[in-house]
């Protein structure tokens, strides 16, 4: 429940008792307006519009601007209709408008809307037509001002501050929520995925150490599979806990551009052809191993979901401002819609491993489907900023 509806509700009772008091009054001195018809004409209009906003009091998405404005427009009328209906000597004497204590609940609506600034923009234009209009800066005026204008602003502080405070145990709540989320994947994760990164690192070393002993070519690859294992733990059970992730040793890169062919060249086989320049396409070293990856995830894709007996085509385009790669299989396709649910159940090898990849080096990765009619995948990686010229033509 929002910690701001009850003094909305506050407001709107309040109009309703003032057109009351408004009412009572008039009809407890009207014989004394030198035009009273026409007070009973606009007090008639005042309960029609009190009935018919009181349910856009209610809260401060129903109460717009512009039902403030009309509120504020029949308030100011009330008091310069007020100085023309009445004797003067009874307006000398400090006689009440026609809307009395209405025109505060105009002023209160204002401090809900929008704060103590506009409550007392709205307390100054009623006071100003006060003045004006009904029996000039007398003291039982200024004193009425006074007050008007006391209530409207300490109402729009506490509205500012209802405001602040419901923001704030919102945040606390979503921060709650997600810790007990993050605590109840820890859990999981810690009963299988850290378990098994550290049988990883316990068995590589050892079988590293006796095929090295036994003079076997693999070790040096045990070890470091092994290695990279104990990486990955440490670097999970940082983010687990909130900590900072820990250095991991990248392996070391060249400086020289990647051929992109080169690193394509693997995933061509019998049901999957690659076309390419016939000239090298030269991109940074990280740029053209993170494009190569998403490659090999579209095509794993292909491999897994479209079935044993369909083809895919690879296709290489050396652009000067960009770099595209094109996977295209004759595959069954997917219907629309069918990569969001996959999202949604955790399935996140086309969000992180392909579209991912393509985000982080300012590219774009576009797949296209329908049933019946395969998928093409769409990476685009551009050249600006990558300190790599274009290829040779």
């Amino acid at each position: 429940m929002s910690v701001e509806l009850p003094l909305w509700r506050a407001i709107s009772f309040f109009r309703v008792l003032a057109l009351c008091y408004a009412l009572l009054r008039y009809f407890d001195s009207y014989l004394q307006f030198v035009h009273p018809v026409a007070g009973w004409i606009y007090l008639g209009a005042l309960t029609l519009w009190t009935l018919a906003s009181t349910r856009a009091f209610s809260g401060p998405h129903r109460c717009t601007w512009y039902v403030l404005a009309t509120d504020l427009v029949l308030a100011v009328t009330g008091i310069v209709m007020s100085g023309m209906i009445d004797e003067p000597s009874r307006i000398s004497h400090g006689a009440p408008t026609l809307p009395t204590i209405w025109a505060a609940g105009t002023v209160l609506g204002f401090a809900g809307r929008g704060g103590w600034r506009w409550a007392a923009a709205a307390g100054s234009v009623i006071g100003v037509a006060n003045i004006l209009g009904h029996g000039g800066p007398t003291g039982d005026n200024i004193h009425n001002i006074v007050l008007l204008m006391l209530a409207g602003c300490a109402i729009g502080y506490v509205m500012e501050l209802a405001r602040a405070s419901e923001a704030t145990l919102t945040r606390a709540l979503q921060v709650e929520a997600a810790t007990r989320e993050r605590e109840r994947l820890s859990r999981d994760i810690h009963d299988g995925v850290l378990q098994v990164l550290a049988l990883v690192q316990r068995r590589g070393g050892e079988v590293a150490s006796g095929a090295c002993a036994a003079g076997r070519s693999d070790g040096a690859d045990l070890a470091e599979l092994g290695r990279l294992a104990g990486e990955q733990e440490r670097a999970l059970r940082a983010l687990m806990s909130g900590g900072p992730l820990p250095a991991q040793r990248e392996p070391e890169r060249p400086e020289q551009p990647r051929d992109l062919r080169a690193l394509l060249a693997p995933f061509a086989d019998e049901r999957v052809t690659l076309s390419a320049p016939g000239t090298a396409v030269a991109l940074p070293a990280p740029a053209a191993e993170e494009l190569a990856a998403a490659v090999g995830a579209a095509v794993d894709n292909v491999r897994k979901h479209a079935g044993p007996a369909a083809r895919a085509w690879i296709l290489v385009e050396d652009e000067p401002q960009a770099v595209t790669v094109s996977i295209r299989d004759d595959g069954p396709g997917f219907a629309p819609g069918r990569l969001g649910e996959a999202e949604r159940a955790g399935r996140l090898g086309v969000s992180q491993s392909i579209r991912g990849r393509l985000r982080d080096l300012g590219g774009t990765a576009e797949l296209y489907s329908a049933p019946g009619e395969g998928v093409e995948v769409e990476l685009r990686v551009p050249r600006t900023g990558t300190g790599t010229p274009a290829g040779p033509r």
